[in-house]
């Protein structure tokens, strides 16, 4: 099903991990997400609400040619860096599959920056506060980059 802020061939391009807050996230090649806890081995996992972080490449793509800084997924500390998706036509309730195993609640659009933000120092903004997106994991199983996202169901 696609629909409102999901594009046909919507898709995983990037999924990104790190060890320790306040830090840029990692690409890794695989991941496996738990339900009700986020990415297993991430530092951000276990939060009720903020489990898995999502920003579009489209939206790093704006930035970059706001600021003329080159930026890569995971600088702002996004888990899964998505291509084909609105960000601003997803509210809280949207649920989407990623890959066949999957599937995703929003449950927070934003979060408040904070005052050591490396992303937010290198570019003078940063876009999560207003564009980030955050999931409760319903379902869990294991994402690659490539794997397709499909609406569900739309939020709100």
């Amino acid at each position: 099903m696609t629909g409102r802020g999901v594009a046909d061939g919507a898709k995983l391009v990037s999924i990104n991990t790190s060890k320790e807050k306040g830090e840029v996230k990692t690409p890794v090649e695989e991941a496996n997400l738990v339900e009700d806890y986020g990415i297993e081995g991430d530092v951000h996992a276990g939060s009720e609400i903020k489990q898995v972080s999502l920003l579009d490449g489209s939206e790093i793509e704006k930035m970059e040619e706001r600021t003329g800084v080159e930026l890569n997924s995971g600088d702002f500390a996004e888990n899964l860096t998505s291509e084909g998706l609105n960000l601003d036509s997803l509210p809280v309730g949207t649920r989407l599959r990623v890959g066949g195993e999957v599937l995703l609640e929003v449950s927070q659009i934003g979060k408040t920056c904070h005052d050591d933000c490396a992303i937010k120092d290198k570019t003078g903004e940063c876009i999560m506060p207003q564009k980030g997106l955050f999931f409760r994991v319903l379902e869990g199983g294991t994402v690659n980059p490539g794997d397709e996202i499909e609406l569900i169901k739309e939020g709100n």
